[in-house]
């Protein structure tokens, strides 16, 4: 009588579509993703002649300010005092961080003059206003 050895089995695991299916779920989490809008405050910013965007995002950090006075800093609201010790702790992180000051047409001298004073405080000397382009001049 003759024994049978047994034949052992190979475990193959098919590789052809891991592609297909990373790319899918690449695809899926690209369309699924809920960008973070920034909120602010609903500003009306004056127009300019001339304007120049800023390429870098990330390298801006938005503080608005209505025409009642309030001021927002990252969708918080804050007082000029505040303003100073946010900036602190963001340059620290970020030394090329730019403040970009979105005021409204109609906001105080004086709340705009106490956010400049309280950037100044906190070493924050890249300054810039956002306005909106001034069409057909």
């Amino acid at each position: 009588m003759k024994i049978r050895q047994k034949k052992e089995m190979k475990v193959v695991i098919p590789t052809a579509s891991t592609s297909d299916i990373a790319f899918l779920l690449i695809i899926f989490f690209m369309l699924t993703t809920v960008f973070r809008k920034e909120l602010g405050l609903k500003v009306t910013l004056p127009q300019a002649k001339r304007t120049e965007r800023i390429l870098k995002s990330r390298d801006v950090a938005n503080i608005y300010i209505d025409k009642d006075g309030k001021i927002s800093v990252d969708d918080k609201l804050v007082s000029p005092q505040q303003v100073a010790l946010l900036f602190k702790m963001k340059l620290a992180e970020n030394p090329s961080l730019i403040a970009q000051i979105k005021a409204d047409k109609n906001a105080k001298y004086g709340v705009v003059n106490d956010v400049l004073d309280a950037l100044r405080e906190a070493h924050a000397f890249r300054v810039v206003f956002a306005t909106e382009y001034e069409k057909g001049t």
